[in-house]
């Protein structure tokens, strides 16, 4: 048995001591006894109706839970909105204990009240940070169905709470080939990547998306919160500074152009008056060097005109999963006896590792080329007996980089500020100047970006940057599975 002092000190401290609210309260709805925690919140309450000391109304509540006790005899819980001792709301979660008599009588019902109130004022603040903060915000169980969005994501892409993520963010059928959300729910880290989708007006969206886990206190990831900042704006602004600079240059090449072909122009009839010289004097040497010069021009000026049609038209990108090793393998391969022939080594260094990325390949293959043939045509202005082209695949945190190295004159320090303006050469009339800008358009057309590093005689070091995240997404192909292979490019080099 309990000793009666203990059960004393029960009775009277710990009624006081507990960190909740007390009331006992009759059939009558009056209170009869309560707790200094209960005073201290709701003001003394000793005699008077519960609903006056709890919500300060005079007629009792409309759904009493307490009655409900009364009548059944259960326990329950509400979470309830009330009116403190200085007139401010306040919430609370009551618990409703009846006091039942060996007779099986209730005659009185113990509530115990936890203040609420500032859980429920930092809830409001979140709520209304999640509802107003300027991004998509949708939460994701493991079936990745949304279970939660916010009002921005509600407006453009009409989320319901139900659907997969895919079918409101992509309206596709199925999931997603580069889910960032699977990647937060198998490692539990949170994953960034640029995203394409469709809004409920059909319109093309792009976005920035960050998918992070919510976990429990164990760890395991229940949850995934995916946050995405609308870039289509940015994008569109990308793509017109691209496109006004690339209609400004054909604009500003109709006097570089004039002058090119009349310099051809000059070429080709000299190679006319040597051919047709040759031929009246029964010259087999003035022929082959007058057919040799037609034959120069003429390569010239379809150089000119496939690397200028290439700049100035637009071409949308046709994109497509393919390993970037095999361009590269593919490039070299043909540039290989063209270099030997002048007493370049043409050499690859591959990552075979490297897994399959988002391209054109026609105009990766067209990048690639223009750089190789560039750097073989360095390497002649060098004054080294021996030079070599070293072209590099590979990947790293996320980034390919595709590097084409020579060990030609290289470039001074004016060169290089020249390099990417438009229609600069350093072939005199052999060149066109084309080459480089056409490649400079077709890598940022990828999301990447072009870097040179070149010293006077030492050499150049072009690298091209593709970070996978901002690769072009491949259009989706249902009916056949993506085509992997590379094509060859029309368009070959600078001239």
């Amino acid at each position: 048995m309990m000793d009666a002092t203990l059960q004393a000190w029960l009775h009277t401290q710990l009624f006081e001591q507990v960190p909740v609210s007390i009331a006992i309260i009759d059939r009558n709805f009056v209170i009869v006894e309560h707790n200094r925690n209960f005073e201290e919140l709701f003001g003394p309450g000793r005699g008077r109706k519960c609903h006056t000391v709890y919500k300060k109304q005079a007629g009792t509540c409309d759904a009493c839970i307490a009655a409900l006790s009364f009548q059944d005899g259960k326990v329950r819980v509400n979470d309830e909105v009330g009116v403190d001792r200085n007139g401010h709301p306040a919430h609370y979660l009551v618990h409703m204990i009846p006091i039942v008599t060996p007779q099986g009588d209730i005659p009185y019902i113990i509530e115990m009240s936890t203040d609420i109130t500032e859980i429920k004022r930092l809830q409001r603040e979140y709520q209304v940070l999640f509802e107003k903060v300027p991004c998509y915000i949708a939460v994701l169980n493991r079936d990745y169905r949304i279970v939660k969005a916010n009002e921005l994501m509600r407006e453009t892409f009409g989320a319901t709470t139900g659907q997969y993520c895919w079918e409101v963010f992509k309206r596709r059928a199925d999931r997603c080939e580069d889910c960032p959300a699977e990647l937060a729910f198998s490692d539990g880290q949170t994953h960034v990547c640029e995203q394409e989708g469709i809004n409920k007006q059909g319109e093309k969206t792009r976005y920035v998306v960050h998918a992070a886990p919510l976990s429990r206190t164990d760890d395991s990831v229940t949850h995934v919160m995916e946050m995405a900042v609308d870039v289509t704006r940015i994008y569109q602004l990308e793509q017109e500074k691209l496109e006004a600079e690339r209609l400004a240059a054909v604009g500003q090449t109709v006097a570089g152009l004039a002058h090119g072909i009349k310099n051809i122009l000059t070429g080709l009839h000299g190679g006319m008056y040597i051919f047709k010289s040759g031929l009246d004097r029964g010259d087999q040497g003035r022929i082959q060097q007058g057919w040799q010069m037609l034959d120069r021009n003429i390569e010239k000026i379809s150089t000119l005109t496939r690397n200028l049609l290439s700049f100035s038209k637009g071409k949308i990108p046709e994109i497509q999963l393919v390993r970037p090793s095999d361009i590269v393998q593919e490039v070299v391969e043909l540039y290989r006896d063209a270099a030997r022939q002048q007493d370049v080594e043409l050499r690859a260094e591959i990552d075979s590792q490297l897994a399959p990325a988002p391209f054109d390949p026609e105009g990766l293959h067209t990048c690639l080329a223009n750089l190789v043939a560039n750097a073989i045509d360095a390497c002649q202005m060098s004054e080294r007996p021996s030079c070599a082209v070293t072209v590099r695949c590979r990947e790293q945190s996320e980034v390919i980089f595709l590097e084409v190295e020579d060990q030609g004159c290289g470039m001074d320090y004016d060169i290089k500020q020249k390099v990417f303006t438009n229609f600069f050469t350093t072939k005199g009339e052999g060149g066109t100047g084309i080459g480089l800008l056409l490649t400079r358009k077709i890598i940022q057309e990828h999301g990447g970006k072009l870097e040179v590093d070149s010293s006077p005689g030492k050499g150049s070091l072009f690298r091209m940057i593709f970070p996978r995240s901002r690769l072009p997404k491949p259009a989706p192909r249902p009916e056949s599975p993506p085509d992997t292979e590379a094509r060859p490019s029309e368009e070959t080099r600078q001239g």
